[in-house]
């Protein structure tokens, strides 16, 4: 059934191919993604052809979705906002709009400084570009027509792999970090109806998805503001229990107020990956104070010290923050020999940046040198990177279930529950030199998972044969 108007059909007919290819640049994280795939999926509806992230551009419109996270996720938003800004002042570009956390933010000052682009929209207005473009391309629009969502709100065109997914369960944070602008962008914390998301759920396992990553600013607080309560335990029960849901994993749960009736849960179901991403930030009293994280060292310890006794083997990822004004050498040495202490599975670290309107920014003076911040960040990670080794040999003789990503020239590259897409530990799996269908061996399909045994390991990634 075709979902187009009937506007929007006979248009077609008009136009060049080219005309009606739009390409799409998403930029940031995961939860732009998401926005991204809806946008797609929108746009796709009344007649365009969408490319993703497109090495080579084509389109004559493009469309830039931004991130407005921290300084350099700012410098590489504007970047290749330029870049195609210039493709257009050479003929090469018909329209150019911009969306995301960066349009967001700076709606006000961005349209004076970069006149190129034709419109700005913010965060959440999607919507209002399908409706643009639409009137962009379609001589037979009828004016004032009103575009609105065709098929659900949840569905969208996938551009991961089609076996997994990101699932976003709310939008906001109420947190207020002092170093962290997202509830300046995103607003306050808004969980999403549970009945909505376990629909997505399954209309992604029927387009194929067997992975779920569950993903919002901060996990723990899901269900509060709609329901009074925790309710992120309950969703978690009630996906596993979908058939075709292979694997669940967790990501930006906050340790103050974690819900720990979500423990059990992951402990019960297979499918649930023993996997928990959780941003700790800093160990030192005197910045998780500064930092407004409300919690200290102590608390902070016990928290990851029962998430690790309930679920046993679990992999906890954590994100940690360097160079906040205020961080003594005390503070970051008690930092460090935390990280030796507590020997996270899997660990990344940032600098800090001054973002305009945080309380950081407007309390505390940006008192450590870049190069200083630098440099914490390298001394951590060098920490972090033999505590991986050590940790990842530990694997070596064991079986271990993994999904195959891709296929490259001599590897099939897969991962196992502990490691999310793209940014984690990969296992690679050696193709037999004689490896054909022809020849009887065993062809891996991408998507599909197999138990392997792991035969070497290096700093962060695995090697296994079948």
């Amino acid at each position: 059934m075709d979902v187009r108007p009937p506007w929007a059909v006979r248009s077609l007919t008009l136009l060049d191919m080219r005309k009606n290819e739009i390409d799409i640049i998403t930029l940031g994280c995961s939860k732009n993604l998401v926005d991204a795939e809806r946008l797609m999926r929108q746009l796709e509806l009344v007649g365009y052809k969408c490319v993703h992230d497109s090495a080579e551009p084509k389109g004559e419109i493009a469309i830039i979705n931004t991130c407005g996270f921290i300084g350099d996720a700012k410098e590489e938003s504007i970047e290749i906002i330029l870049q195609f800004a210039e493709r257009k002042s050479k003929g090469k570009l018909r329209k150019l709009y911009v969306m995301g956390c960066l349009s967001q933010r700076y709606k006000e000052e961005l349209p004076a400084e970069i006149p190129e682009v034709d419109k700005w929209f913010g965060k959440f207005d999607y919507m209002g570009i399908v409706e643009e473009c639409a009137s962009a391309q379609f001589r037979e629009c009828p004016e004032g027509y009103s575009l609105e969502f065709k098929g659900e709100e949840f569905e969208r065109t996938l551009t991961t792999p089609k076996h997994y997914a990101y699932l976003k369960i709310a939008e906001g944070c109420n947190r207020y970090c002092s170093y962290c602008a997202i509830p300046l962008i995103t607003g306050r914390f808004t969980s999403r109806k549970m009945e909505d998301i376990l629909d997505e759920v399954r209309w992604l396992v029927g387009q194929g998805v067997r992975e779920f990553n569950v993903i919002a600013q901060d996990l723990s607080s899901y269900g509060l503001d709609l329901y009074g309560e925790h309710r992120l335990a309950q969703l978690v029960d009630e996906m596993a229990q979908i058939e075709g849901v292979e694997w669940i994993r967790l990501h930006y749960t906050y340790p103050t107020d974690f819900p720990y009736d979500l423990l059990p849960v992951m402990a019960k179901h297979k499918n649930v990956c023993k996997y928990m991403d959780i941003a700790l930030q800093h160990c030192s009293d005197n910045m998780l104070k500064k930092m407004h994280r409300h919690i200290t060292r102590k608390e902070q310890d016990a928290v990851i010290r029962r998430i690790r006794e309930e679920v046993p083997g679990i992999c906890i990822r954590t994100t940690l923050l360097v160079g906040h004004p205020g961080e003594t050498e005390e503070d970051f040495n008690e930092l460090c020999e935390w990280v030796k202490e507590m020997k996270f599975e899997r660990m990344g670290a940032f600098a800090y940046s001054e973002e305009e309107g945080t309380y950081a920014a407007q309390h505390y003076k940006d008192d450590i040198p870049q190069e200083e911040k630098e440099q914490r960040v390298e001394t951590l990670m060098a920490i972090q990177q033999e505590i991986s080794a050590a940790l990842l040999s530990q694997m070596v003789g064991t079986q271990q279930r993994v999904v195959i990503d891709r296929e490259e020239e001599g590897y099939y590259v897969g991962r196992t529950q502990y490691d999310s897409p793209e940014v984690e530990c990969e296992v690679l799996i050696e193709k037999t030199e004689n490896e054909s269908r022809e020849s009887g061996a065993q062809i891996l399909e991408i998507g599909e998972f197999y138990t392997v045994t792991i035969i070497k390991s290096e700093d962060f990634d695995l090697y296994a044969t079948l």
